[in-house]
């Protein structure tokens, strides 16, 4: 059925064909019966997963940029999801870049993004987010700054928003490596991450004594870090006492990529950056003697190409395009193939 519906999306601009997927599904959730008919369909056995001090039912989940609005999560969850990613939310409202801005390369099975974070801003996601959460679902929310927020401050966005979501989420990403925000990728670098990541663990401590619970604490990489660079990054992880990372973002290597709109700037996402991917997990892994888990993302379009990210090392994996171009389905074959 999804290759139909596939057929028909692909004619539309890849926006547009987003918003009215995300939109179903949003009003599929919010329905009295079709959540219980849509578990049935999806159901994916269980393969429990404990990651960041905290329990997934299974280890496959929905990277962010899907729902940046905390939209159809509730409908999504019905999917056979173990966790889902909202985001990334910045604390003001914001249009991002200007359209078109997501492009399909299909001989690929690819997309090139440059959203630049556009969004309903923090509180319109928090409204989204008190619904009552679906038994076992796992929720986390990813974090950025505003575009109009100079790199040097960009700490008192990320500890507001910090502040607002922990009591909401089950862990919060930091997102500091997409490619579509102009000089993110720069914290990142080891003297811009150690403020940040010392400011945002205090406030974490904080917050857990407020809360009565420990927020787990991720950090979204770039797979474009040099050797060097992810050495660094992982230092200051590490020290910082960070539950674990998240690899990883959209890439700007068009490596692979024949299509005559590879010249299109932004991330690109899919099955080309599979490999690239993985080899970062594996040396995350490597690094840091398995003492940081990992969430592998980045071109996991089949259940062959999750257990290859699981072999890497990672303890759990999200999918996007993937959905994209193989459907819902994709998360029931992905959970009942895995070993």
């Amino acid at each position: 059925m999804y290759a139909l519906a596939r057929r028909l999306l692909f004619r539309l601009d890849p926006e547009r064909a987003h918003g009215l997927t995300l939109g179903a599904i949003r009003l599929a959730g919010s329905l009295p019966v079709v959540p219980a008919i849509l578990r049935r369909m999806y159901t994916t056995p269980e393969k429990p997963v404990q990651a960041f001090g905290l329990r997934f039912m299974n280890p496959v989940g929905l990277a962010a940029g899907y729902d940046k609005d905390g939209l159809g999560w509730w409908g999504l969850a019905c999917l056979g999801f173990g966790h889902i990613e909202v985001g990334t939310v910045t604390m003001r409202p914001q249009a991002g870049n200007p359209k078109p801005r997501i492009f399909r390369l299909p001989a690929e099975g690819a997309l090139i993004n440059r959203m630049g974070f556009p969004g309903l801003g923090a509180a319109a996601v928090v409204r989204n987010l008190h619904a009552s959460r679906p038994p076992g679902l796992v929720l986390g929310v990813n974090l950025g700054k505003n575009n109009d927020t100079p790199l040097e401050q960009a700490d008192q966005d990320y500890l507001a928003l910090l502040r607002i979501f922990a009591p909401l989420a089950d862990y919060l990403a930091i997102n500091i490596s997409s490619p579509n925000t102009v000089g993110l990728r720069r914290l990142q670098a080891r003297d811009m991450l150690e403020g940040l990541l010392a400011a945002l663990t205090t406030e974490r401590a904080a917050q857990a004594h407020s809360l009565g619970k420990k927020v787990p604490l991720l950090v979204k990489l770039a797979p474009d870090l040099t050797g060097d660079e992810l050495e660094y990054a992982l230092a200051v992880i590490m020290n910082a006492g960070v539950d674990g990372v998240i690899a990883t973002n959209t890439t700007l290597s068009r490596q692979g990529v024949h299509s005559t709109l590879a010249s299109e700037t932004g991330g690109l996402s899919g099955a080309p950056l599979a490999e690239r991917s993985r080899a970062m997990v594996a040396r995350i892994v490597h690094l840091t003697g398995g003492n940081l888990q990992v969430i592998g993302v980045g071109g996991i379009m089949d259940p062959a190409g999750a257990q290859a990210m699981l072999d890497a090392g990672a303890c759990l994996v999200q999918v996007y395009t993937g959905l994209v171009y193989a459907g819902p389905g994709l998360v029931h074959r992905i959970n009942k193939e895995i070993r």
